[in-house]
């Protein structure tokens, strides 16, 4: 049995992932391998994998090795990256039985792997992780010495890949931390490349696809823009983001609809006290199904084309809004939480500001609920 957490629908369309792919590649002229982590950002990853490979996707980002086996059951043919890499002990063997070919970011990973590969007949090709500046994950320049000690040893694994990642680069004002990652990654390639390495590299995220195009190396990793999300939106080069679709609408259903009089309070704690008669209507949404608290008494939705402010606390299932002015609001109407039409459409970044968050979060938040994929 399937729980679906209540009336609550996300609706994913694909062939608005499908066209916001084609136009990343024609703006970046090179190859896009989509980053389809987090269940393709709560879109699905096995659905977005299978519309994108259709539309000529070769090789697909995953974060965990996880990710990759359950994308590899559905799909023979495509590469498959885990940019988390190997972690725990069943995961090594795992890159050779599914043909994942995982980003490297410790030497602790590579000595379990060099110990595997000891007890392989295939040899396995591995992308390198640098840090240049996101200190988070990953070797450095000065650690290359003893990489290639360590690669050296073992004929059974094929370094076909370097990369890294940006850390500002969906900010304008942060141009020159940028360019000290860049000129540091560039650094380490010529060094790879110096050594012998036959490589390809990559750097650049959704941002730096759009703002720096002149980074892009062989291939871009793509992510959040696949699913219509600008990441330069609220800075001065938002505009570089063009022809891209929502591809995430989340849609409830009102369950009651009466009046609240002046001086009635409403939901718990009685934080919200109409001021006068006015017309509430329930809908049945709240943080059981990844609508977050934060909203209450401060988010909309959308409901007959226009918004109705949220009033009260957001429950486990429930929530408040006001439809005073929407007289034709009635019991069993649609509620987009997230898209909608006309003037009242709820956008991801407007949401996510009232969320207190950011729409990678929002839409993974809503992956919770049953989701309905559309192709057409």
């Amino acid at each position: 049995m399937i729980y679906s957490h209540g009336k609550v629908k996300t609706v994913i369309s694909l062939k608005n992932i499908v066209n916001n792919y084609a136009s990343i590649r024609v703006l970046s002229g090179k190859e896009v391998i989509p980053v389809v982590k987090g269940d393709a950002y709560g879109h699905g990853l096995i659905q977005v994998a299978e519309a994108l490979g259709n539309a000529g996707a070769k090789t697909f980002a995953v974060g965990t090795v996880e990710e990759g086996m359950i994308l590899r059951e559905s799909n023979k043919d495509c590469g498959i990256l885990s940019m988390l890499g190997p972690v725990e002990r069943h995961e090594f063997p795992a890159l050779w039985d599914f043909g994942i070919t995982a980003f490297i970011h410790s030497f602790e990973q590579l000595e379990m792997l060099s110990t595997q590969a000891r007890r392989r007949r295939r040899s396995l090709p591995v992308a390198l992780k640098f840090d240049t500046g996101m200190r988070r994950l990953g070797f450095t320049l000065s650690d290359i010495p003893a990489l290639t000690g360590i690669l050296g040893q073992s004929d059974k694994l094929r370094v076909r890949m370097i990369s890294s990642h940006l850390a500002t680069a969906d900010d304008p004002a942060s141009q020159d931390f940028l360019k000290e990652q860049v000129n540091e990654f560039e650094n380490i390639r010529k060094t790879m490349l110096n050594l012998g390495f036959d490589i390809e590299a990559n750097i650049s995220n959704s941002a730096a696809t759009l703002a720096y195009p002149s980074i892009g190396y062989q291939k871009q990793r793509v992510g959040i823009l696949l699913y219509g999300v600008n990441p330069l939106a609220d800075t001065r080069s938002a505009h570089l983001c063009r022809d891209l679709e929502p591809a995430m609408s989340v849609k409830s259903v009102v369950i009651s609809k009466h009046t609240l009089k002046a001086g009635q309070a409403i939901s718990y704690g009685c934080t919200f006290t109409a001021e006068k008669d006015m017309n509430v209507a329930i809908v049945a949404a709240g943080y059981a199904n990844g609508y977050s608290r934060t909203l209450s008494n401060s988010g909309e939705m959308c409901i007959h084309g226009k918004r109705a402010r949220i009033v009260g606390r957001v429950c486990l299932q429930m929530a408040a809004i006001d439809v005073t002015d929407i007289p034709q609001a009635r019991v069993g109407d649609e509620v987009f939480l997230l898209g909608g039409s006309g003037q009242g459409r709820i956008g991801i970044y407007e949401l996510s500001k009232w969320w207190k968050s950011i729409p990678a979060e929002v839409m993974n938040a809503f992956s919770i609920n049953k989701r309905e994929f559309e192709y057409a």
